[in-house]
């Protein structure tokens, strides 16, 4: 794999590696495809998800591997990243993402995000969905 690359979003760098890993095999899309698209998508992605608690769903080895939800913040997120603190319909809780500049949703993508799953509620005020 390359080495490491930094990208720029909202004033912010974000440290990419492996940049050269296949994501869309059957096109030949790289991990740092994916993140040169989130960043050209930046502003209309975060009007989905700007300051909403959001779940990612990784795959970490590209579309064709296994993939997995991530409900919680990892721990190793930046703290310039903020959470909410949501419950689950199964009582348990949770701290979640809540992307509120580009450099969030860039950051995902070193993580193998493909999408996002926001919560219909914003992170100041968890229990009063505003969206459907």
């Amino acid at each position: 794999m390359g080495a490491a690359v930094e990208l720029e979003a909202g004033g912010r760098t974000v440290r990419l590696s492996s940049p050269d890993k296949i994501f869309f095999p059957e096109r030949g899309f790289t991990k740092l495809d994916l993140a040169r698209y989130y960043i050209a998508v930046g502003p209309g992605i975060l009007r989905a998800l700007r300051n909403r608690p959001t779940t990612l769903e990784r795959y970490p080895d590209g579309v064709t591997g296994e993939s997995f939800f991530q409900k919680r913040a990892p721990k190793n997120m930046p703290d310039w990243i903020p959470t909410a603190h949501i419950t689950f319909p199964s009582g348990r809780s949770a701290d979640e993402m809540c992307p509120t500049e580009e450099a969030a949703v860039l950051w995902a993508a070193q993580y193998g995000t493909l999408t996002f799953h926001p919560w219909p509620v914003r992170r100041d005020d968890v229990d009063s969905p505003d969206e459907l």
